[in-house]
């Protein structure tokens, strides 16, 4: 299970700096940054809900979950 996350896509769409949406979400540029990149384990659903409010989107919007190819080995007897 793989949560992807789009909020580069939804900048894009509503032509929002990331420098923009940090200073009306209240978060830094980094952390905004590696949410962005998908390098963090999780986010507050505070944070979600402001980003969401200011993007005007839902959270589905955001985060998309993509299921992972399971790669399986059948053995033959």
């Amino acid at each position: 299970m793989k949560i992807v996350v789009n909020l580069d896509v939804m900048l894009a769409r509503r032509k929002v700096k990331l420098k923009e949406l940090a200073e009306a979400v209240g978060l830094s540029m980094t952390s905004l940054s590696q949410l962005k990149t998908g390098k963090v384990r999780g986010i507050r659903f505070s944070t979600l809900a402001k980003i969401c409010q200011v993007l005007d989107c839902q959270p589905g919007d955001l985060l998309e979950y993509v299921e992972e190819e399971r790669s399986f080995s059948l053995l033959k007897t």
